[in-house]
């Protein structure tokens, strides 16, 4: 009995010290755009692409924050329902807060708050 009460203390243990900490939230300034229009050509940004960004973000496009850094794909609860939070900041420049991630050899960010830059 003791014995598995030792193996368990220690799994328990291993287990609570591999468990990943949240990473710390970034602050990125950019301007919201959809992902798909961009890659395909980079000049597809600011007011004059503001129309067509904005349909592709009411359907549901992939919207991302272009930075000098480049393209992070905007993740989360920001892009539920056809990216209702999103759609007041499509083509404007902002200021995002939440934990930036790499997948596949693309960035991410999960937002926390997002609001017009300065």
């Amino acid at each position: 009995m003791r014995r598995r009460m030792a193996i368990g203390a220690l799994a328990l243990a291993t287990a609570v010290t591999t468990v990943p900490l949240g990473a710390a939230a970034t602050t990125l300034k950019g301007e919201v755009v959809d992902v798909q229009c961009n890659l395909k050509d980079a000049k597809n940004k600011g007011t004059d692409h503001a129309d067509c960004a904005l349909s592709c973000a009411r359907r549901g496009g992939t919207m991302g924050l272009l930075t000098a850094d480049g393209v992070y794909t905007i993740t989360g609860d920001y892009t539920k329902e056809n990216n209702k939070k999103l759609i007041e900041f499509v083509a404007r420049q902002v200021e995002a807060t939440g934990e930036v991630t790499e997948k596949d050899g693309k960035k991410l960010i999960e937002l926390s708050t997002l609001a017009p830059a300065p």
